[in-house]
């Protein structure tokens, strides 16, 4: 089968009728026709047509092992430098198609599912784990181009390190029972974005300092398994107008609450399950960290550039590029563009082979750059808001530009280098990016996406190779030291 397009995703997706709430209803009827995921559904077809494109097909598809079939290149397990070079140019191809504003575009996820398939050895011979069934999602995936939504958070009830949930009806998502067909999970997990909206749910276990043996699990099943409900937010769409509301029309994510009710997961979709340092070691020591950042700090370099047009358009259009306050607040975002790119480029040249012959861009360097966006992200915003001025508030819509109030507006709305309607145009996109609800929803995702942020900075601390700068200061000091 291979690689699908937009209007095979838009097809599935209608008849999979998975049981999604929003608002206090149950969404009925053909999903890509609801207002509230409409518009990000045809965007990701956009993604998938991309796929078959004539002029980038070999950008982003490699042929399949199986069948010799085009397949995503985001399936692609890198073996060398160059691999780890194909997969960048392929997600920087899906994140300029969007401006890097879909953090769950099918790459971010295809991503995921292979670096599981690229470490299963981690759990071959160990109880209740199974490697083969991971691979063989992964080879479906892969030649059906299936889509992926995952969740491992468990619910905010109580955030305290040594809590452990003892009620008698569990909270977070727990096995409650298994039989011949397969494990039976009842409970809840957060936060499933675009839940509902995928062909398939990757369940997985964070590991954790209170690690019980009845959540320690991993499993994939589609999003219509029995039992399964997705519990959406409020939808951030601001309307189907492309000239009001410029992204949320097209990329607003939903995010969701998975609920399961008692449901079965058949045994061939276990990867495992009750065995606590498996489910430890597995998302310790596997490859999802350093693929899954390689994908993450791709799209955030082409969101940052993004977001430089923007505030590089809003200079230009009211002729304020001569003060210098103007000046040093855009060089804060080319810095930090910069240093992104960096980093993503020290990550692919210190690439080095892992014990299974794949290629993994260096941690480190993408821990530092997990580290940085979430704090500068939200700077950028900022500097957008404060170039904008009154101007991000005083945006018309389009149905004014279409009434009798139009000269009003080409008059006294016009920019130094744009006409009130294209001017209104950028400030709108402005707004979307920076101060709307589908605004600062992304700058909430941005500050949380690895995690909190201590946390990250906590890992970074506690990976990074420290002893080597000590030992320079032991030698310039001729310290002795333990090794003496």
């Amino acid at each position: 089968m291979g690689v699908i397009n937009g209007k095979d995703y838009i097809n599935r997706l209608n008849q999979l009728n998975p049981e999604i709430w929003l608002d206090g209803e149950r969404v009925k009827g053909k999903i890509s026709e609801h207002p509230a995921f409409s518009g990000l559904l045809h965007t990701k077809a956009s993604l998938y047509d991309l796929q078959t494109k004539t002029n980038i097909k070999d950008e982003m598809t490699f042929l399949s092992p199986k069948t010799n079939d085009p397949i995503g290149l985001s399936f692609l397990q890198p073996k060398s430098k160059e691999d780890l070079l194909k997969r960048r140019k392929m997600m920087e191809h899906w994140a300029r198609h969007t401006g890097g504003m879909m953090g769950r575009s099918p790459d971010y996820m295809n991503t995921v599912l292979m670096s599981f398939a690229s470490s299963t050895p981690l759990l071959e011979s160990r109880e209740n784990c199974f490697p083969e069934n991971i691979l063989s999602l992964y080879e479906l995936a892969r030649e059906e181009d299936l889509s992926f939504t995952h969740t491992f958070i468990t619910p905010q009830v109580n955030r305290s390190q040594a809590y452990i949930e003892s009620s008698q009806e569990p909270t977070s998502a727990k096995v409650v029972d298994k039989n011949n067909d397969g494990l039976i999970i009842k409970g809840a997990r957060l936060l499933a974005t675009q839940g509902g909206l995928t062909d398939e749910v990757l369940v997985f276990s964070a590991p954790k300092l209170f690690f019980e043996a009845d959540e320690a699990f991993a499993f994939s099943i589609p999003s219509n398994t029995k039992g399964l409900k997705f519990i959406c937010r409020e939808s951030f769409v601001g309307g189907d107008s492309s000239f009001n509301h410029p992204l949320s029309s097209k990329y607003e994510e939903m995010d969701t609450i998975l609920v399961f009710d008692h449901v079965v997961v058949p045994w061939d979709r276990v990867f495992f399950y009750d065995n606590v340092k498996a489910a430890s070691d597995f998302l310790l020591h596997c490859s999802f960290q350093p693929f899954a950042y390689h994908q993450v700090v791709t799209r955030q370099i082409i969101k940052t550039e993004f977001t430089l047009g923007i505030a590089l358009l809003l200079i230009e259009t009211i002729n304020i590029g001569e003060y210098q306050h103007i000046q040093e607040k855009l060089s804060e975002i080319i810095t930090g563009l910069e240093t992104m790119k960096a980093l993503l480029e020290k990550s692919e040249n210190d690439a080095k082979l892992d014990e299974w012959g794949y290629m993994r861009p260096s941690h480190i360097p993408l821990r530092v750059a997990s580290n940085i966006f979430p704090k500068i992200y939200p700077r950028f915003c900022e500097i957008i808001q404060i170039i904008g001025a009154s101007g991000v508030v005083t945006i018309p819509t389009e149905n004014d530009f279409s009434s009798d109030i139009r000269g009003d507006l080409d008059r006294y709305l016009q920019g130094a280098s744009k006409t009130a309607e294209d001017r209104v145009k950028i400030f709108r996109l402005a707004w979307d990016l920076t101060m709307s609800s589908f605004g600062t929803r992304q700058t909430q995702y941005e500050r949380y996406f690895f995690g909190d942020p201590v946390r990250l900075a906590t890992t970074l601390y506690q990976t990074y190779p420290k002893n080597d700068y000590i030992e320079i200061i032991n030698k310039f000091l001729d310290l002795e030291t333990g090794d003496d």
